[in-house]
């Protein structure tokens, strides 16, 4: 079949069905070129080779800016979602008894840095999410005065459930409180407008679905945000003119590379620019229609094969990602055994977490369905 995103791009789909974009994702081919002249010309020419590179950072962040709605301005290079997190709640101007919400069922890397503003006498309330997911209804009832900030991840790390970012920032904004959002596991999957969903800050890193390197990423600020925020961690490049080297005493830069501090990832920068270039040729909503498709075409055979899918879908909240399992069936031997056959999932205690993207296809999900059929009838005791 024909896939939104090029097969050919992507190397692993001459090894294995790769399943598992929500753990790491698959560099395409166009990108590991344009990362192989960068590393040849640091290589071969020193600064010579790596200055033009770094000339192109703009560009780089211009792009990513106008893939999320917003302009490069917007954006600086981080390191990964943490880091995004970061610096937002460092470079916020907290009071005693300040409030922070966030779910318990959040991944770490948008929990851990604003629990460690209880150092300053902020309150971190985490919110029990099994019995009920963060929607506008229930924020409304929880948010407090005191309440300065509501943090979430647009789409669930472990089970794939997305949030209404547009009825929640609509929620927080009436209380006074900002939403800050980790994108990692719908950014570059998903189209999403930063603009239009009136999110105040969104950070991602790149080496999952933005198809991109470990140790790169993104944070957008709102600029009205941006306006009130000062790093709290800067560098040489967070000048306004950072190279006049000597004017220690100059402001920072208005937009938002100040919170990139030193040099960035150069490398990094470039991945996720040229991934989105890729993405926008194939066409953004497609690659989103098409993952949605696949995880949609996955549940119905789940259903036919008797497996309990734990993922919540429907228009309002299906995404990329899906969780499931087998009744009677251990999941972490269930998940070893398809990656034995070449289907590579993640496997947790909780279950199997399917994660396509723009270039698998539905003959792939099928293979899927029919070799857990072909399972079924060889249960792995729990």
């Amino acid at each position: 079949m024909s896939t939104p995103l090029p097969r050919e791009e992507f190397a692993v789909t001459q090894n294995c069905i790769y399943l598992n974009h929500a753990a790491v994702g698959i560099p395409p081919a166009s990108s590991v070129r344009e990362i192989q002249g960068f590393v040849e010309a640091h290589a071969s020419r020193g600064v010579l080779g790596t200055f033009p590179y770094e000339l192109q950072l703009e560009r780089y962040r211009e792009t990513i800016g106008a893939y999320i709605g917003a302009t490069g301005n917007d954006i600086a290079l981080v390191t990964n979602t943490s880091a995004g997190a970061n610096a937002v709640a460092t470079s916020l101007p907290w009071n005693e008894g300040d409030e922070v919400i966030v779910c318990d069922n959040e991944f770490p890397a948008n929990v851990i840095p604003w629990l460690a503003l209880r150092a300053r006498g902020v309150s971190v309330r985490l919110l029990p999410a099994d019995a009920e997911r963060l929607t506008p209804e229930r924020l409304g009832r929880e948010l407090s005065a005191r309440t300065r900030v509501v943090t979430v991840s647009w789409i669930a790390y472990a089970d794939g459930y997305r949030h209404d970012l547009r009825g929640l920032a609509d929620v927080a904004h009436a209380a006074g409180a900002l939403l800050c959002v980790d994108a990692m596991q719908g950014v570059g999957v998903l189209p999403i407008d930063v603009r239009a969903s009136d999110v105040d800050a969104l950070y991602a890193g790149a080496a999952k679905w933005m198809m991109g390197l470990h140790g790169s990423g993104f944070l957008y600020l709102s600029p009205q945000l941006a306006e009130r925020t000062t790093p709290a961690m800067p560098g040489w490049r967070s000048m306004d003119d950072m190279w006049d080297f000597h004017n220690y005493e100059q402001p920072f830069t208005k937009a938002m590379s100040r919170f990139e501090g030193g040099t960035p990832s150069v490398a990094g920068a470039l991945a996720m620019a040229c991934a989105i270039e890729l993405f926008e040729r194939s066409g953004v909503e497609a690659i989103g229609n098409h993952a949605i498709a696949l995880t949609d075409r996955l549940c119905a055979g789940l259903a036919e094969v008797g497996a309990n899918v734990r993922s919540p879908r429907g228009p309002e909240h299906s995404s990329a990602i899906v969780l499931f399992g087998m009744p009677g069936w251990d999941s972490m031997a269930l998940g070893k055994a398809l990656e034995e056959e070449g289907i590579v999932t993640t496997y947790r205690s909780t279950g199997i977490r399917v994660s396509p993207h723009g270039y698998n296809t539905t003959e792939e999900i099928d293979v899927l369905i029919r070799t857990l059929a072909r399972h079924a009838g060889a249960k792995i005791p729990v």
